[in-house]
């Protein structure tokens, strides 16, 4: 039920375009996958989301575990049921959410006792605990439990890390039982090459259906980034899809297809969107600025996206001044399908054997200028 084949392959860098199999559909590789934490991808429906291209989205364990609950959600039929979501879905395990919302937690080898960030309620997360919500949860498919360290971190504690990742993926392997269910295991190793070498090394003795690539876009800044995609391209399996975790940069996406990236998550798309913030061809635009207020061409006049084919910056603007709701759908749905097509044109430009001309083109034209989001 899970299967996945590069299709092509760029002879001067490493990105390749491939096909992930899941019990709910192909997915062409590069991808960007958006961000529905809590069930629901903001301001989108599900039918809108398909139809700008989405075949893949994200959901998270820890909050679907705090509210409304796994049990609720297997009882609804799953969450692709509950959410009315007939593409695929990857759930985070959660790890990184005990290890960032949650002032009080205390990590020991068998899991980490943290505090609810709605009530404050008392939790205990392990790694079996991990598996078996996902596996109620129902998606195609599932994380392994691990611990990210933040940026910056000792060389000490970000080793402690990644030897307590790997055991704990060892017990995720052990425990995880369902069958149309991948598992994932994630590298961790902050910035430092022979942790991660260590931390791939370890994950693909284990054995898993993907690998992703945690503990990045956490506030280094897009050198390291690169440096260590650099370092973990030629150690990662050929043959298993790849997954960089929580990066939605227009940039940061290209840089990473370039080092053998296929699958990418962020909330940035939606979250900037609400406030106003949108990609276009030439960078970022904020469109609540003055200048805006009588401008009436499209976000980008080279988008084909619903927004722009209907709507202008100068009505945008109005809306977020007058307080209308309708401004943060506009730009979550512009943001998004500028992400999701991005990957389908570099897709397109590795198969026709020019995604280097292609890569450079675009990079010559939008000035991120911002920090790894």
């Amino acid at each position: 039920m899970f299967e996945f084949r590069v299709e092509a392959r760029c002879p001067v860098t490493g990105a390749r375009a491939g096909v992930l199999e899941t019990p709910h559909g192909s997915i062409e590789t590069p991808v960007f996958m958006p961000v529905g934490t809590q069930a629901t991808v903001k301001a989108m429906t599900p039918d809108e989301l398909s139809g700008m291209g989405a075949r893949i989205i994200l959901s998270n364990t820890y909050h679907l575990f705090l509210r409304p609950g796994s049990k609720l959600i297997r009882e609804a039929g799953g969450l692709h049921r509950f959410m009315d979501w007939d593409g695929a879905i990857l759930t985070d395990s959660g790890g990184f959410q005990v290890f960032s919302l949650s002032d009080l937690r205390k990590v020991t080898d068998e899991g980490v006792t943290f505090r609810s960030h709605l009530d404050g309620s008392s939790h205990f997360m392990t790694p079996e605990r991990a598996m078996e919500i996902q596996e109620d949860l129902g998606s195609d498919i599932a994380m392994c439990f691990d611990e990210c360290v933040p940026y910056p971190a000792t060389e000490s504690a970000s080793l402690e890390a990644v030897m307590r990742t790997t055991r704990w993926a060892q017990r995720c392997r052990a425990v995880h039982r369902k069958a149309d269910q991948a598992l994932f295991g994630i590298v961790q190793g902050s910035v430092f090459e022979g942790q991660r070498r260590r931390s791939a090394e370890a994950l693909m003795e284990i054995g898993f259906d993907g690998y992703a690539i945690g503990g990045l876009s956490v506030g280094e800044p897009h050198s390291e980034m690169y440096r260590i995609l650099d370092v973990l391209n030629p150690i990662l399996p050929k043959d298993r899809p790849r997954y960089l975790m929580g990066v939605g940069l227009p940039s940061n996406l290209l840089e990473g297809v370039s080092r053998g990236v296929d699958m990418f998550d962020c909330v940035l798309p939606t979250r900037t969107g609400r406030n106003g913030t949108v990609f276009f061809s030439g960078g970022r635009l904020n469109l609540k600025n003055a200048a805006f207020a009588r401008d009436f061409s499209p976000i980008d006049p080279e988008c084909d996206c619903m927004v722009c084919r209907r709507f202008t910056r100068a009505y945008i603007r109005h809306l977020y001044k007058a307080g209308e709701i309708l401004a943060a759908r506009l730009c979550s749905w512009h943001n998004l399908h500028f992400l999701i097509h991005l990957m389908k044109k570099a897709r397109e430009a590795i198969v026709k054997g020019r995604f280097p001309e292609f890569r450079q083109a675009f990079l010559q034209r939008f000035k991120d200028g911002g920090p790894a989001s």
